[in-house]
This record gives structure tokens, sequence and C-alpha cells, in this order.
């Protein structure tokens, strides 16, 4: 669907992560090998251009080649209104940020974070704050796994 970047440059070679949701967006990013990644505080959703502003000074700030989106896809593969607003998302971030956008199958990324974090003790309110983050980083490691950014 999207585009590509040479993500093999010095000055341009992470990869970010998105979960997109409604009201907040979660945010993971490697690290400048695409070996490691990190969770990166959740953004909490304003204005379209507040999103593209915020997401365009972590591109410029840390060098991002790509970005990697969760694509939420019902569990038997169909889409809905969410997906159709994730898709409209993934293109405005590509066009206004001229980055690489990909989309990637995020079913039950949201469901394991959650379920991750109670394992961990948090209670409801504290998986709340950081099950956002804690999805784009699993959606980031599995896109990686995958060997598609090689």
């Amino acid at each position: 669907m999207m585009g590509f970047v040479d993500s093999r440059s010095p000055k341009n070679s992470r990869v970010m992560a998105l979960d997109v949701g409604d009201r907040r967006i979660g945010i993971a990013i490697t690290d400048a090998l695409g070996i490691t990644v990190q969770g990166r505080p959740t953004w909490a959703r304003t204005s379209p251009q507040a999103d593209i502003g915020h997401l365009r000074e972590i591109v410029e700030t840390d060098g991002v080649a790509a970005i990697v989106i969760g694509h939420p896809l019902n569990m038997d593969g169909s889409g809905s209104a969410q997906t159709r607003k994730v898709e409209a998302f993934a293109r405005r971030v590509e066009a206004d940020l001229g980055v690489a956008v990909h989309l990637w199958d995020e079913r039950l990324t949201s469901f394991a974070a959650d379920q991750d974090l109670e394992a961990m003790g948090f209670n409801w309110k504290k998986r709340r704050k950081h099950v956002d983050e804690l999805a784009a980083t699993l959606i980031l490691e599995d896109y990686l796994a995958s060997g598609q950014n090689a």
C-alpha cells in the first residue's frame, strides 16, 4: 500500500510503530540498528494536526525511516469502521511526514499487552495507562521478527 524508504541510511535508520486508537496512540521505536524496541510515552490525541506534529517531531529528532501502523482487522481478516479510520490515518502520516508507512496485522496485540501487564501485577488503571505503548512495542517486535525491514 505504501512507499519505500531506504532504511540503511545512517541519518534515518529507525523504525517506529504506532497503535492508533480514537483517543490515544501507542508509540514504540527501534534503536539505530533496528535490533531493540523501546516503548515511548502514549500520545493523548487532541487533533489530527497535533497528532501529525508530534509524530513529525519524533521522526525528525530520532531519524525514523519507516513507520509501522497496527492494522485493526477482525478475527476473520475483514475490515471494520476502525480499520478504515486507521488506513486513512496511515495515508495522511505517509503524505505529511514523507516516510514509508506499513500496515501490520495487529490482531490480539492490545489483548496480549493487557494480559502481560496484568501478569506483571498492574491494576486496571495502570494497565490502561501503558497498554497502548506495550501494544505498539509488540507490533514492532512482530514486524522486526518477520524480516520485513531487512
